[in-house]
């Protein structure tokens, strides 16, 4: 016999009503409910700062000393005198003045040479198999991060273990087939939604939900998911309404789509939500044209929002507990085309952010001569980054999550 309750609650799970999470199987939630035993995680969180279409490395981290670089890149090639220095060979594009500032006080590590045996250059495939990082398979169900959440299920059921900011569609890194991870465009969005209605019944719902799920565990394992579920929703809308209107950042963020999402991201940390991980995506590197202003501008993004978020961070005393890290489906070619720009390449550096690097720059740059059909050749694969984040940072399983062993970096 389905109650009103029951019905009530079904009704929650069934239309999203409690927040935008992407939604599962009742027989996955009644899974959930059963594990959901294990002690909380200990706090420290992952910021994944995706860089769609393709960055350019070569002119991110350039190569200003290398002769090589400047014959392959007469009109790209950055000067010696504009880049921000790393050392004797290396330097950060003139744009990324914040990163150098976080590198001079020892919390960006640069990890150079990254990618994966037989690169694939379409941008679809290839970023796939950085969201799945299993390129041996084409078709995917699931994410790397995904699985990896799959493996601590017990830890992170009760809440939203991670969270996707300003896009509509949960990013394949983080699809699941254990937990649930909800997906928002803004910090408004992250609300309690119950619907359009006058604001006496939207109170008396309100009120009905609190209760039903104030009531005691019974036997029925889908109804009281559903019950902590609707708890969980309350508390954690009312904490955003709190943090919407009470935070203050101790910084000025950029006016950028990605220094607004990465605000709303410290925010979120900030009310202490239990989210291990963030994803963000700052778009637009397929730079196959008149690439020097667009990339200048892409970096300065770049730059200026995750430096803000940095000191932001650090104002509040989060810093020792947030690491941030880039990445991107495959780097450019070495040459420039007849357009001033670059196409589709492999390898390429990304940054590891946070109080817990070992700063500096980490591998060889790859060769610019020694070339694979015109790209960088990789030394590193990614799959040894992501089992750095897993193992030494979030302290989570790397085997199933990346479908075999790789040796972690020594950067964290």
């Amino acid at each position: 016999m389905t109650t009103p309750r029951r019905k009530f609650l079904q009704s929650l799970a069934a239309t999203g009503g409690v927040l935008a999470f992407s939604t599962r199987p009742p027989a996955l939630l009644a899974q959930a409910a059963r594990e959901a035993k294990a002690p909380a995680p200990d706090g420290r969180i992952l910021v994944l700062v995706q860089l769609a279409g393709g960055n350019d490395g070569l002119n991110t981290v350039a190569p200003f000393a290398d002769d090589e670089y400047r014959r392959r890149r007469p009109s790209l090639a950055l000067g010696r005198d504009t880049v921000h220095k790393l050392n004797d060979s290396l330097g950060l594009h003139p744009q990324m003045e914040g990163f150098k500032e976080l590198f001079d006080a020892g919390t960006v590590a640069v990890v150079q040479g990254v990618g994966y045996p037989n690169p694939n250059r379409s941008h679809f495939r290839s970023m796939d198999i950085w969201h799945s990082a299993r390129p041996d398979i084409e078709h995917k169900r699931d994410g790397w991060m995904g699985r990896a959440m799959d493996a601590v299920a017990r830890q992170l059921s009760g809440r939203a273990p991670g969270l996707a900011l300003g896009t509509a569609r949960l990013p394949l890194a983080l699809v699941s087939t254990r937990v649930t991870v909800p997906t928002v465009r803004s910090l408004e969005d992250y609300q309690l939604q119950l619907g359009a209605d006058t604001p006496a019944n939207l109170k008396l719902r309100r009120r009905m939900m609190r209760e039903l799920a104030g009531n005691p565990a019974s036997s029925d394992t889908d109804l009281d998911f559903l019950r902590r579920t609707a708890g969980t929703a309350l508390d954690t809308a009312e904490k955003m309404s709190a943090i919407a209107r009470d935070y203050q950042s101790a910084v000025a963020y950029p006016e950028t789509g990605l220094g607004q999402r990465l605000k709303t991201v410290a925010q979120l940390i900030a009310a202490d939500l239990g989210a291990r991980v963030y994803f963000v995506t700052l778009d637009g590197f397929d730079t196959h044209a008149e690439q020097e202003g667009a990339h200048a501008a892409l970096l300065g993004q770049l730059s200026g929002a995750v430096t803000a978020f940095a000191k932001d961070l650090k104002a509040h005393g989060l810093d020792k507990r947030v690491l941030t890290a880039t990445f991107s489906e495959f780097g450019r070619r070495v040459k420039e085309n007849g357009s001033l720009g670059t196409d589709h390449g492999a390898a390429a550096p990304l940054f590891l952010i946070g109080s817990a690097v070992k700063a500096g720059v980490h591998g060889a740059h790859p060769s610019l001569v020694d070339l694979d059909q015109g790209d960088l050749k990789h030394h590193t694969d990614f799959r040894q980054v992501y089992a750095t984040l897993l193992e030494r940072w979030l302290g989570w399983p790397t085997q199933a999550a990346l479908g075999g062993k790789f040796a972690p970096l020594p950067v964290i």
